[in-house]
């Protein structure tokens, strides 16, 4: 790979994937070239030739044997920005290339290039067969598509005010399924009035994005914006597949994780993003095998890459209206008018967040209201105090995350402390950290602010004084509701709208405890009723179900 003359890559920095080049932009050894070889065709491209462009779906894989292929996206005026070439023994793609989403760049050839060509069903062969090769290859692939969202290449222009809640909402959908794109806060930053009248831009369109062309989206609706950016895959409504998940939170991206890694023809249906409400979590510490935690975010991207290699099918911002049950293959219809039909279900859809009953608490929502503490949400709070309302593992976790940024972090909970509903660790660091502190006995009694929330009163439940603070913002982590109004009286559920689970209404024990009293339909995760609300249990029941499944779909086979 060479950097364009001039770029941001001119400047050393370790942790920029681009300067990782011999695990973002491999050059292959001839024993492995020979092996790649053998799934392709080899031809000559002539120079000037694009092997995919931007906005291509499907495009094929390519090695390069001989020759050159510059790397490019596109500017505001469509000038074409190289930002990578590739040599011999390199090769093209990035995740898109895994699913059936739009290319976000264009290469071409820079002089005739001698090539192997590879198509999607031969590269899933490759993948399968040539696990040392399916390593480099996936390795590049996600190091490729963190440097685009590290330098905005391939991405989109974000316009609009710094604390719109239609900002933070375009923002965080990009942001959550890993879309690149640069914000430009109207109200901050000095280039903002030059770009709007450039792009004949009002006030009144904003928040608006920007893509290539330049073709301006005044406020769109996140499912204009996801086709319109290629997030959304094709679905093939005369198709039949094996399973449908539906929910992409971790039990549903383990579910497709193992179903598609054991043949199943899986499809996921997710109506915003992958990683559902651990997605947003700042920093997961207490998972397995990741000592140093990690992100909502990147768990739910590598999962959801995880289930791409293996060939499963993401159609990401698509909300399942209803389904029908009474015949079989199962038919899900979409919010879209379209339909999916499958042979087996898995309700993996976990839950919302649970809000506070105050006068004007719709009018702050994401205008100082928030449900996630992300870096956005950090950001918008920076040197400001902030206050936490919830008791559970995600409220220790926004704090001990916000009090980074934040010049105060207070957690108001009803009952007399943390002990009884948050782990241990997360008790003791927040106990012993001098940002911290935390209110028992105490709720939120009232909201202060204008276009933006800048003040909380609370109360204290013993005595009745109130106080009034100052605050950036308010983050409430107070529980969830189950996402089942889509089931249409299809299963039980139980008295707070849980998926009941694991026996019938008799009391009688089904095949799994995952299963409910409709065969083939399966519930995991935080929808099923019983379940323990931890990102691991999730992800342990959706790789369980997957065997009840298999039983489901051959029943002569042990």
């Amino acid at each position: 790979m060479v950097a364009s003359p001039g770029s941001a890559l001119d400047a050393i920095d370790p942790s920029d994937p681009y300067q990782r080049e011999t695990q973002t932009f491999p050059r292959l050894g001839a024993d492995l070239v020979a092996r790649i070889a053998a799934y392709g065709v080899t031809e000559t491209v002539p120079s000037g030739q694009y092997l995919y462009r931007r906005g291509d779906r499907a495009a094929d894989f390519f090695l390069i044997l001989e020759g050159e292929a510059e790397v490019f996206d596109e500017g505001p005026s469509r000038e074409r920005r190289v930002f990578a070439t590739h040599g011999n023994g390199q090769f093209t793609g990035e995740t898109n290339f895994l699913n059936g989403r739009e290319s976000l760049v264009s290469t071409l050839t820079c002089r005739d290039t001698r090539l192997v060509r590879i198509s999607r069903p031969q590269f899933r062969r490759l993948m399968a067969a040539e696990p040392d090769i399916a390593e480099i290859v996936m390795r590049a692939f996600i190091l490729r598509r963190v440097g685009f969202i590290r330098h905005g290449h391939g991405g989109v222009t974000l316009l609009g005010p710094s604390h719109c809640a239609d900002t933070l909402r375009l923002q965080r959908f990009m942001t959550r399924n890993g879309y690149p794109h640069r914000v430009i806060a109207t109200d901050l930053d000095p280039e903002a009035p030059d770009t709007m009248r450039r792009l004949r831009v009002g006030e009144g369109d904003l928040p608006a994005v920007v893509v290539p062309g330049p073709v301006v989206l005044r406020n769109p609706a996140i499912y204009d914006l996801a086709d319109r950016l290629g997030l959304t895959e094709p679905i093939d409504e005369a198709r039949v597949y094996d399973v449908a998940v539906v929910g992409a939170g971790p039990a549903g991206l383990a579910a497709a994780v193992y179903a598609a890694s054991e043949g199943l023809e899986t499809i996921v249906i997710e109506q915003e993003a992958p990683g559902g409400q651990a997605g947003t979590s700042s920093r997961i510490e207490n998972y397995l095998g990741f000592p140093t935690g990690i992100s909502g975010q990147a768990l739910a991207g590598r999962a959801q890459t995880q289930a791409q290699k293996f060939g499963a099918h993401l159609a990401i911002s698509r909300a399942v209206a209803s389904v029908e049950c009474d015949g079989r293959p199962y038919r899900l219809a979409l919010e879209d008018g379209r339909t999916v039909r499958a042979a087996a279900i898995v309700i993996a859809t976990g839950a919302r967040y649970r809000k506070l009953d105050l006068p004007d608490y719709d009018r702050f929502e994401g205008q100082g209201i928030y449900y996630a503490a992300t870096g956005m949400e950090a950001q918008l709070c920076e040197r400001q105090p902030v206050a936490i309302v919830g008791g559970g593992n995600s409220a220790g976790q926004a704090a001990m995350f916000l009090s980074r940024s934040a010049s105060h972090v207070h957690i108001l909970v009803r009952g007399a402390g943390l002990a009884a509903t948050m782990s241990d660790y997360l008790v003791q660091r927040i106990t012993t950290s001098p940002q911290v502190t935390v209110h028992p006995f105490t709720e939120v009694s009232g909201l202060d602010g204008d276009g933006f929330l800048h003040g909380l009163t609370w109360r204290d439940r013993r005595t009745g004084a109130t106080e009034r603070h100052a605050i950036g913002g308010l983050f409430v982590m107070i529980g969830a509701v189950p996402n089942t109004d889509w089931l249409s009286g299809c299963l039980p559920l139980d008295a707070a709208g849980f998926v009941v689970t694991g026996h019938d209404g008799a009391g009688q024990a089904l095949a799994s405890p995952f299963a409910t009293t409709t065969p083939g339909i399966y519930a995991v995760g935080d929808v099923r009723s019983g379940s323990v609300k931890r990102v691991a249990s999730g992800v342990g029941e959706g790789s369980v179900v997957v065997q009840a499944i298999h039983r489901f779909l051959h029943p002569g086979v042990a």
